[in-house]
């Protein structure tokens, strides 16, 4: 492979795994992302009024 090759590769392979990590990131962070989860249950669509 030639060397453009290699840089194009490293540059696209290593942008897609900082991505990867940046959105895990941003994922874990939250601590309190679980308190405003809702089960179908506890939602209000008031349609029944």
């Amino acid at each position: 492979m030639t060397l453009s090759g290699w840089v194009v590769m490293i540059l696209s392979v290593g942008f897609v795994t900082s991505m990867l990590v940046w959105c895990i990131y941003l994922v874990m962070k939250e601590p309190e992302a679980t308190e405003r989860l809702h089960a179908q249950d506890e939602i209000d669509t008031r349609d029944t009024e």
